[in-house]
């Protein structure tokens, strides 16, 4: 486990959780240059610390995969170390700073015949993988996800930090590009842009609204789809989706208040979706099969995300935001 912040000490946790409930994996160590918060994990979770990778590797030939959650700017540095000693790699998202590294990762994995897979976590939420069979032609989206204000992930803005999850679902629910990209961002309680508002338009003429924000007083993740004669809700935090359908036979859902409205409930199996990503993850080492996902899933969502702050940029030069934010 490569960096033991809040999110990484996770990815440690549910390691020697799998250990224990039997999977064919053993967390070997942590590694974090704060070696006072690696000496605490590798104790709480029976393992060896360290203070680079360097001394990981050395020291344990025998590491064949590692999770990367060290901050989004060292991501490359940590990875091609890694890959280079033969590791595969899980790092967490977003994948890289720019589009130039994350080609670097890929071309990495090539040359070092490496698995990497993306931490793009929502890909694993039960609720998600229980809509993924009723998807038919999404043409609206509406998605919120808001957070209270913590000082974790501060290296990077909300678009970045947040919605990336839900801009990686959408993309892989709609199959089409990205036409247009119109957005607007305000910091408030950081130096970067803490609230955002955007509208993708996709060429099939599928529109997504999101809003991201992380100084919101309460926790919301939900995300509704319309297509026709079906809308779709789906709560990130409770786990379900609910399915609404015109003019259905009534087979298997339950009448709403609108007798030609059919509602039903999709039955989700309630896991952990860490939990589900990294056995996913392992399995894909194990197997040497292609990750759920991809370099190319976590690069597709980068360059819409940086397409998006593009444009908050570009809105805030308009409005003239640093004269207003002053």
């Amino acid at each position: 486990m490569i960096g033991v912040g809040a999110f990484g000490r996770n990815h440690a946790r549910v390691y020697h959780q799998l250990a224990k409930e039997g999977a064919s994996v053993r967390l070997v160590g942590v590694v974090d240059p704060d070696t006072a918060r690696a000496d605490a994990v590798a104790r709480e979770f029976g393992c060896r610390s360290f203070g680079s990778i360097q001394q990981l590797t050395t020291t344990h030939s025998e590491v064949q995969a590692a999770s990367v959650a060290v901050p989004t700017i060292h991501h490359l540095s940590a990875a091609q170390q890694l890959m280079e000693a033969g590791v595969d790699v899980l790092i967490e998202k977003p994948v890289a700073t720019s589009l130039a590294e994350a080609d670097e990762l890929i071309r990495l994995a090539g040359t070092h015949d490496r698995i990497v897979q993306v931490g793009h976590l929502e890909r694993f939420n039960p609720a998600v993988r229980a809509a993924l069979p009723v998807i038919t032609r999404p043409m609206f989206f509406e998605v919120h996800r808001l957070s209270v204000f913590t000082p974790r992930s501060l290296d990077v803005d909300v678009v970045l930090d947040l919605m990336i999850h839900d801009l990686d679902i959408v993309l892989s629910f709609v199959d089409s590009p990205v036409k247009e990209v119109r957005a607007v961002g305000l910091p408030i309680l950081s130096g970067k842009v803490d609230i955002a508002n955007v509208r993708l338009e996709f060429e099939s003429g599928c529109i997504a609204n999101f809003t991201a924000s992380r100084v919101s007083t309460e926790r919301v993740r939900k995300l509704r789809f319309f297509q026709p004669n079906q809308y779709v809700s789906l709560d990130y935090g409770r786990q379900d989706v609910l399915v609404f359908t015109v003019g259905a036979d009534g087979a298997g859902g339950a009448p709403s208040v609108n007798p030609q409205i059919q509602m039903a409930k999709l039955p989700t199996t309630n896991e952990e979706p860490l939990h589900a990503e990294l056995k996913s993850f392992l399995e894909s080492v194990k197997r040497r099969s292609p990750p759920a996902v991809t370099l190319a899933d976590g690069r597709r969502a980068l360059a819409v995300a940086l397409d998006v702050v593009a444009a908050i940029h570009a809105h805030g030069k308009k409005i003239d935001l640093d004269r207003l934010h002053a």
